[in-house]
């Protein structure tokens, strides 16, 4: 991937965990040598290449708020440039490789303020109730949850992946006899 080894990758993913603004996506992506401006950047979201940000207030009394992007869109963008330099289009991007992405983050999105809400209600219960149990049960269905989506993830990543030989000028059928 644009050649950053996958190790720093995971790094960086852990080092902005808590999501990334336009400036610092722009900033770290020029430190590793990649083009992106704020309108390219504005562009792939409209198109659907990119998540959109989401609006996170700043602590102290009038701050106001500020867009932040999940920390797996410097991935995402890493893999959309390959594509672009291997002479994928836009669309054919769009179509052929990015159609399950929004479907997984609605999921998440879904499985977050389901959990949420589950953890609230098991909160509200006494002891007697059986609120520990429950509540061990649901961190387990949570820790489930975030593996199911990890193994989602992966394998859109997967198939995000152009297949060997389709761009380089290599017909699909030799590229399936290499």
């Amino acid at each position: 991937m644009v050649g950053i080894d996958d190790s720093v990758l995971s790094g960086l993913e852990r080092q902005y965990a808590a999501g990334l603004t336009s400036n610092a996506l722009i900033d770290l992506c020029g430190a590793h040598g990649i083009p992106l401006s704020e309108a390219t950047l504005r562009k792939y979201v409209q198109l659907g290449l990119l998540p959109r940000s989401t609006r996170v207030g700043q602590k102290g009394k009038h701050q106001g708020s500020h867009g932040v992007y999940p920390v797996h869109v410097f991935r995402a963008l890493l893999r959309i440039r390959e594509m672009l330099a291997e002479s994928y289009t836009i669309e054919e991007i769009r179509r052929d490789f990015l159609f399950a992405r929004n479907e997984l983050e609605q999921f998440e999105h879904i499985l977050a303020c389901l959990f949420k809400a589950l953890t609230r209600a098991v909160e509200r219960r006494s002891p007697e109730e059986g609120s520990l149990l429950m509540g061990r049960e649901v961190k387990e269905l949570e820790k489930q949850a975030r593996q199911l989506l990890t193994r989602l993830r992966s394998i859109e990543g997967r198939l995000m992946r152009p297949a060997r030989g389709s761009r380089a000028g290599v017909a699909p059928e030799a590229a399936k006899a290499s």
